[in-house]
């Protein structure tokens, strides 16, 4: 795991004219420079794990580290070995779920070998939970069984919707199941990979939703023609970090809104990340 903590250096660029429009869309960043917390907020900054019935503050631990230097910008967040700590930040002024017109983007930086790194079963580095994730779940995902595994954008709305016979998740044809699949050496111990989801238009009955995955600032795919209708009480949905996760991660950030190509280029090729971009 040393290597996983190498620095890695390549060209960084300036940000252009997207800047002020993604300032004004940014709802949460975590750096992890100085903390678990979240560097900015329109919402709760702290960054909290289950205990239990409780959510505490997130602390070192065996299980989660803060580990200085070693981000893709400062210092970055590291999840030693497979655990049950979760980091997770309010959604409420942050992810802005609604039963109406929901759209955002989760921007985040993964560092490791997902076949060296990753225990079995599935992981799943981010997800987006409401209070029943058999009405609504958005997650980023690593498969259980498959070498090389495959990396995975999903967005599973109302249960009856994605699934009407009860099968299970891993039974389910790729092709019909509503998520982005890429396979391939995307990420190494050796260098910071950038992904990026977002989400346009889900519980809009006029309109058709969508879902676009992006890796190193590249459109790889698009969750299209599904009935994306959710059902969560907007008062407990989160963003969930980490589970099952084995790596580095850095430079967490939320949008209200999904993001444009060109605005995920810019993402991609902010000099100083994030923090470039606090209002």
């Amino acid at each position: 795991m040393k290597t996983l903590f190498l620095a890695i250096l390549f060209p960084l660029v300036s940000f252009g004219q997207d800047a002020p429009r993604l300032t004004e869309a940014l709802t949460l960043h975590a750096s992890f420079d100085h903390g678990f917390d979240a560097d900015f907020s329109r919402g709760e900054k702290t960054c909290r794990v289950r205990r239990g019935k409780e959510l505490q503050a997130a602390a070192q631990s065996e299980e989660l580290a803060l580990v200085p230097e070693a981000g893709r910008y400062g210092g970055a967040m590291c999840f030693p070995k497979k655990g049950s700590v979760r980091p997770q930040f309010a959604g409420l002024n942050v992810l802005n779920y609604n039963n109406s017109d929901w759209s955002g983007t989760v921007s985040v930086w993964l560092r490791l070998d997902p076949d060296k790194d990753l225990e079995p079963g599935y992981c799943d580095p981010v997800q987006i939970v409401g209070d029943d994730t058999k009405k609504g779940y958005i997650f980023l995902e690593w498969s259980k069984d498959e070498s090389p595994r495959y990396f995975r954008y999903a967005i599973r709305p109302l249960f009856h919707l994605w699934n009407p016979t009860g099968a299970q998740w891993a039974d389910i044809p790729f092709e019909k199941r509503p998520m982005v699949q890429v396979q391939g050496p995307v990420f190494s111990r050796a260098a910071w990979t950038h992904v990026v989801f977002s989400f346009e238009h889900l519980n809009q009955k006029n309109l058709k939703p969508v879902g676009k995955l992006y890796i190193n600032g590249q459109a790889r795919g698009a969750i299209e023609n599904w009935d994306l209708m959710f059902g969560w009480d907007p008062a407990r949905v989160d963003l969930v970090l980490g589970a099952s996760y084995v790596g580095l991660m850095d430079d967490l950030a939320v949008f209200n809104r999904a993001l444009s190509d060109s605005e995920i280029t810019q993402l991609y090729q902010l000099r100083n990340g994030v923090r470039d971009l606090h209002p």
